[in-house]
């Protein structure tokens, strides 16, 4: 083999290596940043391109299609000094290749990063409760507050979702003990509201029954006193009638004391009709 034959070779070699290395196909949803001699020179889209090798070189592949980043679960506490776990994914979309390389070191870490400090800094300001009811309202505020970095860095954050927000495990059992103490006071307020209660109705009926008794007393007096009127505006000043009223009183009387279960022994007096009579002599005078 002659020298000239492996010098044409070679230069075969050279050109189908130098091709080789300046075609460049891009594939959909990328876009590469094309550096000559060290310095930015140029951004390939999909699709063939054309480099010039040994001065060109690909310095960066970026991806164009959304991004996911999962942030990492942390403690943050809140303004009333409980301490609850959260976490967040993110979905962001590079828009300006240059930016996204040349704007900070690792954009995919500095917006995770960022979310993690923000979530923080408005979890921070909110009380357990609040933080714990108020996931819409931090997943807007957190977008809200990282839009502007993002959009220095060449990106743009399409959605930031909250996964998970709890209270850690020491105050989930504090937040039981204290759910569980609550129950009690409420039980045993409403026990003593039920015993209130009760009472009022017990005091409310013993008056009832006073006012009642009271009104059937004087209904009862102002019945016999007219009782009396009507048999002395009968009888005048005739004994014998009113002799029997009182005689048929007093038997009443002692019958209903020899019915009690406590009367062993009921003595009638042998004289009761002037019993009776002494009776209404006193009332006569």
């Amino acid at each position: 083999m002659s020298a000239g034959f492996v010098v044409v070779l070679a230069i075969l070699a050279f050109v189908a290596i130098t091709a080789w290395k300046g075609v460049r196909i891009v594939p959909q949803g990328e876009e590469w940043i094309v550096e000559r001699l060290g310095k930015y020179h140029g951004t390939l889209s999909p699709g063939l391109n054309i480099i010039i090798p040994y001065l060109d070189d690909i310095a960066y592949k970026l991806i164009t299609k959304d991004i996911i980043l999962d942030v990492q679960e942390q403690e943050v506490i809140t303004r009333d000094n409980a301490v609850i776990l959260t976490n967040a994914i993110a979905f962001i979309k590079v828009t300006d290749p240059v930016k996204a390389v040349y704007g900070v070191t690792d954009f995919s870490e500095a917006i995770r990063n960022m979310i993690m400090t923000t979530l923080r800094s408005i979890v921070g300001e909110m009380d357990l409760n609040e933080a714990l009811s108020s996931r819409d309202k931090i997943k807007l505020r957190l977008r809200e507050s990282i839009a502007d970095e993002a959009i220095d860095w060449g990106l743009t954050v399409k959605s930031v979702e909250i996964q998970d927000i709890k209270p850690s495990e020491s105050m989930q059992r504090a937040m039981e003990m204290q759910a569980s103490a609550d129950r009690e006071r409420n039980a045993v307020v409403t026990r003593a509201e039920g015993q209130k209660q009760a009472m009022i109705l017990e005091a409310e009926a013993r008056l009832e029954s006073a006012k009642r008794d009271a009104t059937a007393q004087v209904t009862l007096a102002e019945a016999s006193a007219e009782s009396i009127r009507r048999v002395t505006a009968s009888f005048g000043n005739e004994p014998a009638p009113m002799m029997y009223l009182l005689g048929e009183k007093y038997i009443g009387a002692m019958r209903k004391l020899g019915e009690s279960q406590n009367a062993k022994v009921v003595v009638l007096p042998a004289d009761l009709q002037d019993a009776l009579k002494g009776l209404f002599a006193k009332s006569r005078g």
